[in-house]
């Protein structure tokens, strides 16, 4: 039986993406960091919403306009699509778990 909290035998050196479900309309994915964060000057911009949770860990997600969110574990929120924004913190001890829902939720 799968776990949200079990870890692969190694961890890369990158983050880990993995698809839980998926259909045309919902991507269902785990993410785990262990330090990453987005490229300066790069800035997600996804064309549909992002509802995410941190399962575990601790990151912060800024946004284009200057704003920072902090999250910490069972922290959630809702990033419409086209909000641009980027990881410039995630913990590594513990690693960060993401649950990530990507879908046209807004709506």
């Amino acid at each position: 039986m799968p776990n949200i909290f079990d870890f692969p035998p190694s961890l890369p050196n990158k983050e880990l993406f993995e698809t839980l479900a998926s259909t045309d309309n919902i991507l269902v994915e785990r993410i785990i960091s262990t330090g990453q964060t987005t490229p300066s000057r790069q800035w997600y911009d996804q064309d549909r919403d992002e509802w995410v949770m941190l399962l575990q860990g601790k990151a912060i997600l800024a946004y284009v306009d200057g704003s920072q969110i902090r999250l910490k574990a069972g922290d959630y929120l809702l990033i419409p699509a086209h909000q641009k924004h980027r990881v410039v913190y995630t913990s590594s001890e513990p690693p960060c778990i993401w649950l990530a829902i990507h879908a046209n939720l807004a709506k």
